[in-house]
């Protein structure tokens, strides 16, 4: 953008060369400018997962702060309607005075940047597409989306979607546009599904240690008819002084007087259906044979926000990896980690977090290996300051790295839009 051009704007401008539209057509005047001029881009938010992906070498900055608040929102209809710079926690206290919820349990990754809660906007949870413990139940963040509103690489103004959950024909762009981490579109609106929030949740701990004993339960939680909506399993943490040891302190309930490696679900509803669903559990996961432990609503909450917030990884300087396995290998990956890194797994035994020392960057390339043989894929989603980055960020083989290119292309056919965030030269 020339000076004259940049001290006429009404767009405000810091020194930096990062611009803050304050709405949707000043971002398409940016992004037709920067089009024009072959300018690549980086497209924020609040910075809340800056850190997630490769670092893009671009000469422009555009933050989508500015483009904040709720544009509609009918508890009755089950949607809600926002701009993109939303802070996701704005959106929750709307949700919550309808006694409403985002079912997919937005993940907080502000405790392993600096230990501190910082969930973001609505337009960085959907860029990224990381939900919580409910995704093996009720699914991923995309799979809560209606609709969106962005700006492609050209600077046109696309939509997809709209206000109702219904079957259409064509293509979803939302499903496209959601995890693709502002490579394909600058988001404006985005509409989202809403559920309504169960009563209560209590969990159910159980104290295990064996492989294949965790592996036969989650099994049986996942075909069970008793809706849990939530299995963890958390191990014992490894003696290595490279790990921080706060287990013991995170996990540390009244209900919960032991030591050790445990595995725990969660049921929700009413307290009627509550007790119901666990006294069919106690007999389809032959719970009296093991030693177990009841948290109750005030407990089960904190309890699944902390598994939420990745807050066994907090401040972390090592790197941190995200594995998505087939369940049926899941046995064999618990084998391969063993007591060497620190980990814990969600989704009822389909998602490993994995953290691994920077003096043991070697080892990541061996873990990823391992994870493709067991069927699976890796994310690296923190890096350690001495990472060397020889293994790249997201696991990506080469027909779908031809594929996602061709979809870059035909969004951004200059690539100006966080190129290479994802995949390098893309």
């Amino acid at each position: 953008m020339s000076t004259k051009m940049k001290i006429n704007s009404q767009i405000f401008q810091d020194s930096n060369n990062t611009y803050y539209p304050k709405d949707e057509a000043e971002v398409s005047n940016l992004i037709k400018e920067f089009h024009k001029k072959n300018l690549p881009t980086e497209i924020v938010g609040t910075n809340s997962k800056s850190f997630i992906g490769n670092k893009t070498q671009t000469s422009n900055k555009i933050s989508l702060s500015k483009l904040s608040g709720i544009i509609d929102y009918f508890p009755e209809e089950l949607y809600i309607k926002v701009k993109a710079g939303t802070p996701l926690e704005d959106v929750e206290k709307a949700l919550e005075k309808n006694n409403q919820e985002l079912a997919f349990e937005p993940i907080d990754f502000g405790f392993i940047e600096n230990g501190k809660s910082n969930k973001g906007t609505v337009a960085g949870c959907l860029s990224c597409n990381y939900a919580g413990s409910r995704r093996f139940k009720v699914g991923s963040v995309r799979d809560h989306v209606l609709g969106f509103q962005g700006i492609n690489g050209k600077g046109d103004i696309i939509k997809s979607g709209g206000t109702v959950v219904k079957n259409v024909t064509g293509y979803d762009l939302s499903k496209l546009v959601t995890g693709s981490f502002g490579t394909l579109s600058v988001l404006t609106e985005i509409t989202l599904k809403v559920l309504p929030k169960k009563s209560f949740s209590n969990t159910v701990v159980i104290d295990v240690k064996d492989n294949k004993t965790i592996y036969d339960l989650f099994d049986k939680i996942a075909g069970s008819s008793s809706e849990v909506s939530g299995a963890t399993f958390i191990p014992e943490e490894p003696k290595d002084e490279n790990y921080l040891k706060n287990r013991d302190k995170i996990f540390k309930f009244n209900d919960l007087d032991f030591k050790g490696p445990f595995l725990a679900f969660r049921v929700e509803g009413d307290k009627v259906s509550i007790n119901e669903k666990i006294k069919s559990l106690t007999k389809e996961l032959q719970l009296n044979t093991f030693n177990t432990f009841l948290l109750d609503t005030y407990q089960s909450e904190p309890f699944w926000k902390k598994i939420n917030n990745l807050e066994l990884f907090e401040t972390t300087k090592n790197n941190l990896m995200r594995i998505v396995i087939e369940p049926s290998n899941g046995s064999k990956m618990m084998k391969y980690l063993g007591n060497k890194f620190k980990y814990y797994i969600d989704w009822c035994g389909s998602l490993f977090w994995v953290e691994v020392p920077a003096k043991k960057n070697v080892k990541i390339k061996e873990i990823k290996k391992t994870t493709k043989e067991f069927g699976g894929y890796l994310t690296i989603i923190k890096t350690s300051a001495d990472y060397d980055y020889e293994e790249s960020i997201f696991t990506i083989d080469d027909v779908r790295l031809i594929i996602s290119k061709k979809i870059k292309e035909s969004f951004d056919p200059k690539r100006i839009l966080n190129p290479g965030k994802m995949y390098r030269g893309v």
